[in-house]
């Protein structure tokens, strides 16, 4: 009788943390609507693209862990700023393409934005596209000059 509770017991811990590591692994499937993701710009954002690696995303702010993009807001040669919007406006596209997965990294970091990586429904990371493309480079723990 004492083996058959362990084993149902055992049956409900290995169910349990079944759970939690689903629950905390920070992967949520997402489906946007197409088109839903625009420039964001001074009203209230919500679903929108800030720059080439950050994004908010039914309220919530999001940056893209695995690249490192120009800034567009404060550019300092035409070179940056040229690849800055290229590559804001080819996340917007990507994003706009329909369902896409986030993979949460960590809550937040210093601009208070979740760190997280992103897949399309090809399961391909959007960062990767990104690099490939030659608009981002892998992240390496700081920014760097791109011009």
């Amino acid at each position: 009788m004492a083996s058959k509770n362990g084993g149902r017991m055992a049956v409900r811990i290995l169910a349990a943390l079944g759970v939690i590591l689903a629950l905390g692994s920070g992967c949520i499937g997402v489906q946007a609507e197409e088109g839903s993701f625009d420039l964001c710009g001074r009203e209230k954002r919500t679903t929108c693209v800030v720059d080439g690696d950050t994004f908010w995303f039914e309220g919530e702010k999001y940056r893209i862990a695995n690249i490192d993009t120009p800034e567009i807001a404060s550019a300092t040669c035409v070179a940056e700023l040229g690849i800055g919007v290229r590559a804001t406006q080819r996340l917007m596209k990507l994003l706009n393409q329909g369902a896409f997965n986030i993979t949460r990294q960590a809550k937040s970091e210093a601009f208070g934005r979740t760190l997280a990586t992103i897949q399309n429904s090809a399961g391909e990371d959007i960062g990767e596209i990104m690099i490939s493309e030659g608009i981002a480079r892998p992240w390496a723990g700081r920014r760097e000059n791109w011009c």
